[in-house]
């Protein structure tokens, strides 16, 4: 059972050594996934309004080409006015040539809206350029910083998670399950020793005839208050970050 603790304790000790030199880095990772949220964000936006502008422009290119096929259909249909033969011939090309217009004045007043919003468009596309070029200027630079700090504890690091790996393969799985979920419970700290009396996580008291108990060694015994593992002091004596990665 010493064993057993100790490497539990051990897995804390070097995990405690990770995340610090995780805090290391910062907010820098947090802003650069906020960052890269924002970009993709921006990137979305330009995209759906350069669509719009694009499907507009082809939109107005249509109406053009079908105000030149109306416009001519209404030439030929006057010209045609001048050999009606009857009332009846008359009245059906004088309609077809309403109808031309009418189509005509339609469409040009449909091409009036589409430039307006293109327009609208064209300069909301150029309102967000800025922010953009911004963004990605901003995250460039957070990257570099990132990359730098990894850069200098890389070998720490590596060293680091080598010996991890070595005391974990020491802990059996329903520890390290239970290790693991109460380290995201509470903040990183799964194991702690006594301390003046009282758990070293959440200080408060532990009983003499509990204290005896965790002292025995016999038994993975958790404080009652906030469920983390408790650990003789004994077990820590002795242990720490530079002894292990020694």
């Amino acid at each position: 059972m010493r064993e057993r603790l100790l490497a539990l304790y051990e897995l804390q000790i070097i995990d405690d050594e990770l995340d610090q030199l995780e805090s290391q880095r910062g907010d820098l990772p947090q802003h650069v996934r906020e960052l890269e949220q924002k970009i993709t964000s921006v990137k979305g936006s330009l995209k759906a309004k350069e669509l719009e502008k694009q499907e507009s422009e082809q939109k107005r290119q249509l109406n053009v080409t079908e105000m030149e096929r109306l416009d001519e259909s209404q030439k030929k249909y006057k010209a045609q006015l001048y050999n009606v033969r009857n009332n009846k011939e008359y009245d059906a090309l004088t309609k077809s040539i309403d109808q031309s217009e009418e189509e005509i004045r339609k469409r040009e007043l449909e091409n009036e809206t589409l430039i307006e919003r293109e327009k609208i468009l064209a300069e909301e596309i150029e309102s967000l350029l800025p922010g953009m070029q911004e963004y990605e200027s901003e995250l460039k630079d957070k990257e570099s910083d990132l990359k730098q700090i990894a850069k200098s504890n890389e070998r720490q690091e590596a060293k680091v998670r080598e010996k991890r790996a070595k005391i974990e393969s020491k802990v059996k799985k329903m520890d390290v399950s239970k290790y693991l979920h109460i380290r995201k419970a509470k903040d990183g700290k799964a194991v702690v020793t006594i301390r003046r009396n009282a758990c070293g996580g959440c200080h408060n008291v532990i009983p003499p005839n509990r204290q005896l108990e965790i002292r025995k060694m016999d038994h993975l015994y958790n404080c009652t208050s906030c469920g983390r593992i408790i650990v003789p002091t004994e077990i820590a004596e002795g242990v720490s970050i530079e002894d292990l990665l020694a």
